[in-house]
């Protein structure tokens, strides 16, 4: 989840940071060292690990999701929110990419690729921060979704057909990443070049 363009849902001016949406993201943070901890134990039989990890997994994803809506819906978007929440969605999603290619489960060319992206653009944001957010794309929402479900296909502990349509659905993801990430920083230059920032 990223939040709305203030442009278009500016924050309201009662909104505290002590909210239900944030407290779902710092949960997110939170559940990222358990997450990690289950994907990673091997010692004796370790497929039950990592049916908890994916369920770990998925219900972090699923608290992106529903931050965002919580956020919208009752105008709690905040500064706290904005910075916070994509911090959150890299931690968890690189936590996955960097784990299952440890594993060996996921080549590395796709997790560096994702996370250089990733870093880049949370750099971007942190750049033009103070004279706006990037609001999300349909293309940065998919290329989420996309993410989520290739890798929560990759931590199951599946052979066969499912686990080789996690590799073509973070195949596919890589492109869409690719993509708006380029996206993202025409964005982040128009926006410096629109309120006068320098290099």
């Amino acid at each position: 989840m990223t939040s709305p363009d203030p442009a278009a849902s500016p924050v309201a001016p009662t909104a505290s940071a002590w909210n239900v949406p944030n407290g779902l993201t710092v949960l997110r943070i939170i559940m990222v060292p358990l997450f990690l901890w289950l994907l990673l134990t091997q010692s004796g039989d370790s497929e039950p690990h990592r049916w908890w990890a994916a369920v770990v997994f998925a219900v972090a994803s699923l608290t992106d999701w529903l931050d965002g809506e919580l956020a919208r819906r009752r105008e709690l978007v905040t500064n706290f929110g904005k910075v916070a929440d994509p911090i959150a969605d890299k931690a968890l999603m690189g936590s996955a990419l960097i784990g299952l290619s440890s594993l060996g489960e996921l080549p590395w060319w796709v997790t560096v690729v994702i996370l250089v992206r990733e870093l880049g653009i949370t750099g971007l944001r942190f750049w033009v921060i103070r004279r706006g957010v990037i609001a999300a794309s349909k293309g940065g929402k998919l290329k989420t979704m996309l993410q989520a479900i290739g890798l929560l296909l990759l931590i199951l502990p599946l052979t066969g057909l499912l686990h080789s349509l996690g590799l073509w659905i973070m195949y596919a993801a890589v492109v869409v990443t690719v993509v708006t990430g380029i996206d993202y920083v025409f964005q982040a230059l128009r926006l410096r070049r629109a309120t006068g920032g320098g290099s």
